[in-house]
């Protein structure tokens, strides 16, 4: 078997099995606040610290990654994925659980930082756009699975299940890896790792993320200001640096790069917390199970999943702005729709909704990453992988804050019962809204990032 066929199993693998466990637990989420009686606070930072870790490390693993062995670092970051998620099964309070979901969101960051760097390295250029096809449909079928086997195992065996689930699947792809993986894929030098910069911007992500989430206070407000002076610092630090983590000149030097990483962020931007609160809106507001909670939110993922191959197809084909724009426009019509929602609204409703949001989606991925990692020079991949998982990331980190904001100003310390529904349901409203925003602003630096 060739390698590139090799290769492809095992990166599709992983970015099958990581998002799947990361989806899934946000349906198990109003089951464990139950159990461990974790009120609404403590709930929204489930997500969004496994996000934050994400961000955070996101860069620092790329470079690494380059330096060391794309390889070494994906088969790494597996192992600590199945630890972390074993720590959080056996967990008898919220607070270690957010600790290891933390954990979780770095090897992550491993995962996702080398996986599309391994395919670009072992593909043919004329082969990329179908091959990072394949690699979202992966995404996609994990995040269509996701909420299903979550509510599945939530309903079944209890919301620790969800967890556990994981670990054998990591451990066999591990294996397998191990066993067929041959070879490594790295830069022939060695360049210094810039920690001064990773510290930087780990303290951007960490300041950014807990500044917003205690708005309007002062000391929220003097947070955020030392994220802003954090990230320009760290731009100044990268472009100064004579072995950065990121060659901040590639923004300059590639304009369908630098607008093609923001419409990725304003699009997840839009997609922050849609899983997130509908299932909370599904569970508590409308009063379904956890697993027909589940059955509602895959058909969102599932629209990726059938669209994005021949989205990457598309890509090969004509100008990846064109089909990507396309797909914005089709996320906004879907984003329209749920705006309209209330405690009234069908189930058939809001999944044909989401249906609509996933084939935007599926329409928009693959030709923006291809467009992407098209645009940078061969020994760059790395670091243009990790900056496209970057920006998808930051814009979840973005979304999820202004969640965890507004789950602070309505909702406080109170637990998710019946009386607090009304806050509940207007945190829902005003994240939609905020999320169709955002999809629009999209569409139009899509629209006119020009030609590949």
């Amino acid at each position: 078997m060739p390698v590139t066929t090799i290769a492809l199993i095992a990166v599709c693998i992983g970015y099958l099995i990581a998002p799947m466990g990361m989806a899934a637990v946000n349906v198990a989420i109003p089951a464990l606040a139950e159990d461990l009686q974790a009120n609404a606070i403590k709930v929204s930072w489930l997500p969004t610290l496994y996000i934050l870790a994400n961000v955070a490390f996101m860069l620092p693993f790329g470079k690494l990654a380059d330096n060391y062995g794309r390889k070494r670092i994906y088969a790494l970051g597996l192992f600590l994925n199945a630890l972390s998620a074993l720590m959080c099964a056996v967990a008898t309070n919220i607070d270690w659980i957010l600790i290891w979901r933390f954990v979780q969101g770095a090897s992550g960051a491993m995962i996702f930082s080398t996986g599309v760097a391994i395919i670009t390295s072992v593909t043919p250029s004329h082969k990329r756009g179908a091959a990072l096809g394949v690699l979202a449909a992966c995404v996609y079928i994990g995040l269509t699975l996701a909420p299903a086997i979550g509510g599945w195992l939530t309903e079944w065996l209890g919301w620790r299940s969800v967890f556990y689930f994981q670990i054998p699947l990591m451990l066999i792809l591990l294996i397998f890896i191990k066993l067929k993986l041959h070879g490594e894929w790295k830069n022939e030098h060695h360049s210094r790792f810039d920690w001064i910069g990773s510290a930087i911007f780990m303290t951007f992500a960490g300041t950014l993320v807990y500044g917003l989430s205690l708005l309007p206070s002062l000391f929220g407000f003097g947070l955020l200001l030392i994220s802003l002076l954090s990230i320009v610092s760290f731009i100044v630090h990268q472009s100064r640096d004579k072995q950065p983590l990121i060659r901040v000149q590639m923004f300059k030097e590639s304009r369908v790069f630098s607008m093609s990483l923001t419409t990725s962020f304003l699009m997840y931007g839009s997609n922050f917390a849609i899983i997130f609160l509908l299932s909370l809106y599904l569970q508590y507001i409308k009063g379904f199970s956890p697993a027909y909670a589940g059955q509602i939110l895959l058909m969102q993922a599932l629209c990726m999943a059938i669209v994005a191959p021949f989205a990457g197809k598309l890509a090969d084909r004509f100008q990846a702005r064109i089909v990507a724009t396309l797909g914005c426009s089709i996320v906004a019509l879907g984003f329209l729709f749920l705006n309209q929602i209330d405690s009234s609204t069908t189930a058939i409703y809001i999944a044909a909704s989401l249906g609509l949001v996933g084939l935007g989606f599926g329409l928009f991925s693959t030709p923006n990453n291809s467009a992407i990692m098209g645009a940078v020079k061969e020994q760059e991949v790395g670091v243009a992988s990790a900056s496209m998982n970057l920006s998808r990331t930051i814009g979840n980190l973005v979304g999820m804050s202004i969640v965890n904001l507004m789950m602070h100003y309505y909702m406080g310390d109170a637990t998710f019962t019946p009386e607090n529904n009304p806050a509940l349901m207007q945190i829902i409203s005003l994240s939609l809204m905020l999320s169709l925003v955002f999809v629009i602003i999209a569409s139009f630096v899509s629209a006119v990032r020009g030609k590949q």
